[in-house]
This record gives structure tokens, sequence and C-alpha cells, in this order.
């Protein structure tokens, strides 16, 4: 395992921090699962709210128009404190951790089991593509704790994190949108994904909770990379900084200080991440 050579302390004193999300001026987004909001981190570091109380944001995404979409019990765009509802299901719990493709329309999966509970048979949830307001199309089920998405340079390749089961799901993707040939990246390296971000060479760097690290697999699924992080309970990254090499990492612990619970890092790698395409829907 390697100690990144220079890890920075951003901010701390959160919950579970997650959905990480850096713009183009290079302000950070990211949630606080269990004590609600969502927040931005201007570049000196100052700190404001800009969705208040909602809970259970697991992923966030920057939209073309100005402001946020953002999961919890539904999807949701978020612009000038105005709230527009994309896509809900009846019956399901809420939605966790979302992406965008090229054209702007937005990956997310589903939760219909409490995330927290525990990881033996549990109700399995489904991964949706919302391509515009109040459409969306079931890509796939059998989902036990969605997590992270992202998709290869080429934009062919889907991987999901299923935590519980505890592997990252792959899937070829087409031009049309679908998702074929399943397979299970990251067998049989105690691999728990959380929250994932996919570099220019189409490796994939995984949020590994509750193992101190951020793993890094190649499209394979071998991992080639362990960067060890001081907290347990590793939430999510992101890639972000003009050059994309500036990598963040959000937690819900700090194992250097217990009192500061969720804490935000920042590194630098050799590998540029890929851009996060923003929402259009």
């Amino acid at each position: 395992m390697t100690t990144p050579a220079s890890l920075e302390t951003l901010a701390f004193g959160y919950g579970l921090i997650e959905g990480p999300r850096v713009d183009s001026d290079d302000n950070l987004y990211f949630s606080d699962i269990p004590n609600g909001g969502v927040y931005r981190r201007a570049p000196d570091g100052t700190i404001e709210t800009v969705v208040p109380k909602r809970r259970g944001v697991g992923g966030i995404a920057l939209h073309a128009d100005g402001g946020l979409v953002i999961s919890g019990r539904n999807i949701c765009h978020v612009k000038d404190g105005e709230t527009r509802i994309l896509f809900d299901v009846e019956g399901v719990g809420g939605f966790n951790d979302l992406f965008t493709n090229a054209t702007g329309e937005v990956f997310v999966g589903s939760l219909r089991a409490d995330p927290f509970g525990e990881w033996g048979e549990r109700e399995c949830g489904e991964a949706y593509l919302v391509t515009a307001e109040g459409k969306a199309r079931q890509l796939y089920d059998d989902v036990s704790l969605t997590n992270g998405f992202g998709l290869s340079p080429d934009g062919r390749t889907l991987y999901h994190s299923d935590t519980a089961r505890r592997h990252v799901i792959a899937h070829d993707f087409d031009a049309d949108g679908n998702a074929t040939n399943r397979r299970a990246l990251g067998t049989g390296t105690e691999l728990n994904p959380d929250g994932l971000a996919v570099d220019e060479t189409g490796c994939i760097w995984v949020a590994d909770y509750g193992h101190n690290r951020v793993a890094r697999l190649r499209p394979d699924g071998e991992v080639d990379l362990s960067l060890e992080i001081p907290a347990v309970q590793v939430a999510s990254v992101c890639f972000g900084g003009a050059d994309l090499r500036d990598f963040y990492i959000v937690t819900a612990d700090n194992t250097e200080d217990e009192s500061r619970g969720g804490t935000i890092f920042r590194t630098r790698v050799d590998t540029p991440g890929l851009p996060a395409p923003l929402a259009r829907i």
C-alpha cells in the first residue's frame, strides 16, 4: 500500500461525506448523508450551504443550466432555491450515487434496502438512465447496494459499484443505451467498493469502504495501486483541477483525529482523470 506523498486536509467535522464534484472554477461540492445538506467549498477554503437540510444525497452532478442534480428520496435539479423533480419510483427507499454521460443523461441506482443494514441477503435495487424530466429506462436490476458509477474513456463500458457484493459491476454500453455482457470486477480482492472515478487511461479509482484505502483497478479488474488514507470509512473520490490531476477523497471518519469525523482530503496523482459531463435533462 502506498501513502500519498502529499495529502492535504481541506475540511472536516461532518458525518458521512458523499458525492464530491468539482466545477470549472475549482469549487468542490459535497453532501453530508446523515446530517443533511449539500455544500460548496471555494478555493480559498470558505464553505457555504447550497442545498440546506436534504439528507441521503449520495450523488451530485453539475447542470449545464446552472444548479445541481442531486439524489436522495428522488432525483432532482436544484437551482436558485427552486427544485425540479427529474425522476422518482414508487416503492423505492431512495437513490444513491449518480453520474452523467456525454449527452447529459443521468445514471443512478435505487435503494430498496437500508444501506446501513446487514450485507447479507437484501432486497436488490436497479440501475436507471434518466433521459429527460420524468423519463427513465431501467438498464438492469439485481444491485445489492448501489454506489459509484463511471464510464470508460470511450464511453463503451459502464462501471457501477455494488458494495454489499464487494465488486464493481461492468457492462458493455452501446450508442442506443443498452447495458449488456455483465461481469464483476475486483472479486477476490477484499474490496468494498463505494464511490469511484475513471482516469484517462481507463483505470478505475475506487473508494474502499472499511479498508483505509483507495484502490485503483485496471479495466480487467486487477488492483494495481492502493493509496493509504487516514480513515477507515473511505466513501468517495473525484478528480479536479485545471489538469484533472487533483484527487479528492471524502470519508466518514478520521483515524488521525477521531474528533474530526468526516473529512475531505486532496492529493495529486500522475494520471489525469476524465472530466465529469454536465447534466442536461
